[in-house]
Order: structure tokens, then C-alpha cells, then sequence
């Protein structure tokens, strides 16, 4: 049994998993950088361990850092929380090599899902429907040029090995093309030290749905639903919903199908989700697999009652699933908004500072998940992100009115954030019709300019 986890990631995400842990009767373990020492999570959980200065390569990034904390502090298993490490097959191995429990799928399963032409292959074999594109990596420019020509235009060029909206561009014509090939690559090398890029048609104004999968070790597989994640700025989401209001019963169970296929093809364990393109046809196709938790889970948490943290940690610790997919019952609608330390009127410049004031809103069907309080300082070296608000209802339209009143209640003081932005969007006839794509915050963005 799992006696000690430690958490390594920082922020919100560290804070909810050790109330879970609190509630499982596990001891926990934080671990922070220096600009961290005060944050909520190293005052919530049982140990503390420093990993290093503040910047996330030498402390949270840092993998013989974490590693050591964790044998130091005789924890028996890690959560990697989102983001940092929580996608990097060579940190689930160090762990697996040291006989620490990773909560998590195995390290050869990430490494498989992470590399988008490998895990696009994988689907083809599987069945499940994907966008035409590259089966192979591409390196050069000219190869690109040829294999866009097959595919048909328009094109958009990823990273093979990234994700969070980076090293991605898109060429419309085949005059376009070269230069949004080599400024694509430019940044993959950049951000993730890797200039493998891989191609695919570019679905004009889907929806983008992901559906949560929970997996045991044991080859039992179900589906938790699907959130719709379409608002979102350059490729990084703001507001995420569950139910989606383009899913028809039909479409959902055959969308829900095909990511249990896709789970079970990739050999897959723990919580993991499916993301695909839907277009308005009904058309969807898989995008690609996260291996961890999302940043959204708790709208799934709320509209299914069940704890996703708390299932992560009884799959790594060798347990069956108690639940069978007629078990699962979609109940009413969640929203989540996402407030960030950022200025939207100043191309959203992140707005790093001490927070003076917080009031966060309460009442019935009202939650928020954070780190932060009254004196606490926002560090400029991390992800913006100081709050999720989240509000479940009956329907649809009472979640939006939820939604609008809980974020009039909400107090940030001395530091920017995008609360009026994200009302702005609450009050938008597309939004509040269900009249939403991927493109409908840049659509906003031309009506204002």
C-alpha cells in the first residue's frame, strides 16, 4: 500500500492533491523551489523538501533533485501533478528504475503517447478516426513541401514531441509553407530541445472535445464523459464545460467508444484523456493523449461525483476499478474558468506581485482551487495560473448565470487578472447560444479591435 507521496509540481494542482491524500490517510511530501518557501502547498503537506533556486529547470524540472527528495523523505510513490515532469517518459523510468511508485501510466506507454507520429499510428492500427497526415517524422523542409502536397492544404506543422500550443504554425497555400515550417521548428528546438516536426490537415473552426478515461492495471477501461475545451488563446485553454452542448447521445457514446479503443490500444493505466477535433459535420478525429491529469478535471469531478485524484492514486497502488461504464451517470453542467496573473488589455502580459486582498465566492455549487492568499507573492517564474473557479447546475444555462455571479464576487487585489475578460466571454451571445469553436476567442478579439 501507498504510504507517502510526494507531490512534484507546485501551485493549485499540489494543493489538491493533498487534501485527497488527507482524505486517503497518505502522508505527503511537497517539495518547492526558493521562490516557493511560503507557498500553500510546502504549509499543507507533512514534509517539505527544498529542490533548488527558483528557476524550473534547477528545481522542479530538476529530476535527480526530486528523485533524491523523495528517497530522502522515504516517500514510496510521486505524483507528478501537470505540467514540468508529469509528460516526461525519462523522469517516469528514473522512478520505475528506483522502484518508486509513478502515479501515472508506465514510462514506455508516455514515450509512445508524447511522440505525436507514434501515438497517430497507433490510433490507425486501432481504428480510431485521425486528421490525414504525416505517418513518418519530418525533418527538412523539403520533405514537408512534398508531404503537404499529399495531404492537401491547408496544413498545420506541430513539434512531434511538444504540446501547450508551441511549435505550431499553419500554411494555408504552398507559398506558406516554408516559412511557417522553419518558424515552427525554430520553436520546437527552442522550447523543447527537439526539432522533429510532423504534419496534418488543418481542420478549419472545430470544436476541441477530449474525453477523461480512467484505466487499471488490469485491462478494465471506461470513459468519464467529455469536456469541451474550444475557448482557448493560442491553443491554451480558458474556459472548459462538461457536458458539451455539440454531442448529441449518439455521438457521445460513439466518441466515448473510440477513446476506450484508444486507451486499450496504447496498452494504457491511470487517468488519462482523449482529445479530438470535431467538426460541424459531426466528423471528429483524435488530436492526441494526455498522460496525466488535466488542469480542467474538476468539471468532470462535478458532473460524475467521482474523485479523479483519489482513483489515480488506488490505480498505482495496484487496485481494480470499482467502476463499470453503466455505472457512470452525467449529472447536470459544469463550467470552469481559469483566472490568470495576467493584463488582457496588454496582449495578456503575465502581471507577477503581492496579492493585497483575496475573497474567493462560496454557496452551493461553487468551487475554486487555489494557492494563493492575502500577503502571498505571485513569483514571475512560473505558469500564471492563481485560480479555478468552477460551478456545476442543473442545465447549461443556470452554469453560465452561476458562472457570471461567482466571478462578480471574486476579489484579487495587486495584481492584474483576466476576471472581466473571462465575464466578457460569459456574456457573449456565440458563447451563451453554444455557438463555439477553437477560433472564437480571436473572432472576439477582431469584434473589439
Amino acid at each position: 500500500m501507498i504510504e507517502k507521496i510526494l507531490i512534484a509540481n507546485r501551485g493549485e494542482i499540489a494543493v489538491r492533491v493533498i487534501r485527497a491524500c488527507r482524505e486517503m490517510g497518505i502522508r505527503t511530501v511537497a517539495v518547492y523551489s526558493e521562490a516557493d518557501k511560503d507557498a500553500l502547498h510546502t504549509q499543507l503537506a507533512d514534509e517539505a523538501v527544498c529542490i533548488g533556486p527558483a528557476p524550473s529547470a534547477e528545481s522542479y524540472l530538476n529530476m535527480q533533485n526530486i528523485i533524491s527528495a523523495t528517497l530522502v523523505s522515504g516517500a514510496d510513490a510521486i505524483h507528478p501533478g501537470f505540467g514540468f515532469l508529469s509528460e516526461n517518459s525519462k523522469f517516469a523510468e528514473l522512478c520505475e528504475q528506483c522502484k518508486i511508485t509513478y502515479i501515472g501510466p508506465d514510462s514506455k506507454v508516455i514515450s509512445a503517447l508524447g511522440n505525436k507520429s507514434v501515438a497517430r499510428n497507433t490510433m490507425v492500427e486501432a481504428g480510431v478516426p485521425v486528421i490525414p497526415g504525416s505517418k513518418e517524422p519530418v525533418y527538412t523542409v523539403e520533405e514537408g513541401e512534398k508531404i503537404a502536397g499529399e495531404i492537401g492544404y491547408p496544413i498545420i506543422v506541430k513539434a512531434a514531441l511538444g504540446g501547450g500550443g508551441k511549435g505550431m504554425r499553419v500554411a494555408q497555400t504552398p507559398d506558406e509553407f516554408q516559412a511557417s515550417f522553419q518558424t515552427a521548428q525554430k520553436e520546437a528546438q527552442m522550447a523543447f530541445g527537439d526539432g522533429t516536426m510532423y504534419l496534418e490537415h488543418f481542420v478549419e473552426h472545430p470544436r476541441h472535445i477530449e474525453f477523461q478515461i480512467l484505466a487499471d492495471k488490469y485491462g478494465n477501461v471506461v470513459h468519464l464523459g467529455e469536456r469541451d475545451c474550444s475557448i482557448q488563446r493560442n491553443h491554451q485553454k480558458m474556459i472548459e464545460e462538461s457536458p458539451s452542448e455539440a454531442l448529441t447521445p449518439e455521438l457521445r457514446q460513439k466518441m466515448g467508444e473510440a477513446a476506450v479503443k484508444a486507451a486499450k490500444a496504447a496498452h494504457y493505466t491511470n487517468a488519462g484523456t482523449i482529445e479530438f477535433l470535431l467538426e460541424k459535420s459531426g466528423a471528429f478525429y483524435f488530436m492526441e493523449m494526455n498522460t496525466r491529469i488535466q488542469v480542467e478535471h474538476p468539471v468532470t469531478e462535478w458532473v460524475t461525483g467521482i474523485d479523479l485524484i483519489k482513483e489515480q492514486i488506488k490505480i498505482a497502488d495496484g487496485q481494480r476499478l470499482k467502476l463499470q461504464q453503466k455505472d457512470i451517470k452525467i449529472t447536470g453542467h459544469a463550467i470552469e474558468c481559469r483566472i490568470n496573473a495576467e493584463n488582457p488589455e496588454k496582449n495578456f502580459r503575465p502581471s507577477p506581485g503581492k496579492i493585497t486582498d483575496v475573497h474567493f465566492p462560496g454557496g452551493e455549487g461553487v468551487r475554486v482551487d487555489s494557492a494563493i492568499y492575502t500577503g502571498y507573492e505571485v513569483p514571475p517564474y512560473y505558469d500564471s495560473m492563481l485560480a479555478k473557479l468552477i460551478v456545476h447546475a442543473d442545465d447549461r444555462e443556470e452554469a453560465i448565470r452561476k458562472m457570471r455571479s461567482a466571478l462578480g464576487e471574486v476579489i484579487i487585489e495587486g495584481v492584474d487578472t483576466n476576471i472581466d475578460y473571462q465575464y466578457e466571454i460569459l456574456n457573449h451571445k456565440k458563447f451563451i447560444s453554444g455557438d463555439i469553436d477553437v477560433e472564437f476567442i480571436g473572432g472576439m478579439m477582431n469584434e473589439t479591435a
